[in-house]
């Protein structure tokens, strides 16, 4: 089982500009599920959204060709594929040719599901979409829907996780609310360099306590762990000290290597959100 310490993070790597899918580096997410006490049938569905800026090839000419990969990865799947390794595979790409765009997207598709569903008695695939430069024009900027918890004034002491902040009135009628907040912050898990994001949740249940929630999110900000691991993290925390009837999760982190990674978990079948980037993005 490969680990997070023995990838290419916080570590000089070499430039590969010739396809090797080789470079990709699977990291299983059990253990971390394990943390949160997550075992066989997990209590959410979802998936992790990527979105790829910097994919350029060669037309069969030499004519370098860019485009912008977006990558649709089922949480079900056993592993994720560590950031760098995924950076340093597309960079591989740079001068090889490819007959078509379709050709880019099907060796992507094939490579990354081989590298997430590794290990796994049976495979399924990632979703992989190419955009290329005519279609640049149509990729929306918009903010998480939902009402913004970083309006309220509060004191903020705690800056690494702690569920005991979140708080429900379970004594009153339930409610369904989407909230949002631009103050989610952690580190990565290797390296400690920081990465920022924005959350939603959107529930039906119990009123969870928004100034807590809210201290709740900030607690992350000293926090070391992948993007995936996080938002898995505060879906647990969610459900088990407010007790939602329904709960979903979705966070858009800003890109780093010219890679966004925003993670979607749910508690019940809905749709995986549009991968539309916010501002910071």
């Amino acid at each position: 089982m490969n680990t997070p310490e023995q990838s290419q993070l916080g570590k000089p790597a070499p430039y590969v500009d010739r396809y090797d899918a080789s470079l990709l580096f699977p990291i299983s997410r059990q253990p971390k599920r394990d943390e949160l006490g997550l075992h066989g049938t997990m209590p959410f569905f979802g998936a992790d959204l990527w979105t790829a800026f910097e994919l350029s090839w060669l037309t069969p000419r030499g004519k370098p060709q860019v485009a912008i990969a977006h990558v649709t990865v089922p949480c079900e799947s056993p592993n994720i594929v560590e950031s760098k390794s995924f950076k340093l595979y597309l960079n591989s790409f740079t001068n090889t040719a490819f007959a078509s765009a379709d050709a880019v997207r099907d060796r992507i598709r094939a490579d990354i599901s081989e590298a997430v569903w590794r290990g796994a008695p049976s495979q399924s695939s990632v979703g992989v979409r190419i955009l290329t430069p005519e279609l640049f024009d149509r990729e929306p900027v918009h903010e998480l829907d939902g009402l913004s918890l970083d309006r309220l004034d509060i004191e903020c002491t705690e800056y690494t996780p702690d569920p005991t902040l979140l708080t429900a009135a379970f004594d009153e009628m339930p409610v369904e609310e989407v909230l949002t907040s631009n103050l989610l912050k952690s580190n990565c898990l290797v390296t400690g360099q920081p990465d920022w994001g924005s959350v939603q949740i959107r529930y039906s249940g119990p009123q969870i306590d928004q100034g807590q929630l809210l201290r709740y999110l900030v607690s992350f900000r000293n926090h070391n762990e992948f993007h995936e691991q996080c938002v898995e993290r505060i879906f647990v925390d969610l459900r088990e000290r407010c007790k939602p009837v329904k709960l979903a999760v979705y966070a858009r982190y800003t890109r780093r290597g010219g890679l966004d990674i925003n993670p979607f978990r749910t508690s019940h079948p809905i749709a995986v959100p549009a991968n539309v980037r916010t501002a910071r993005q």
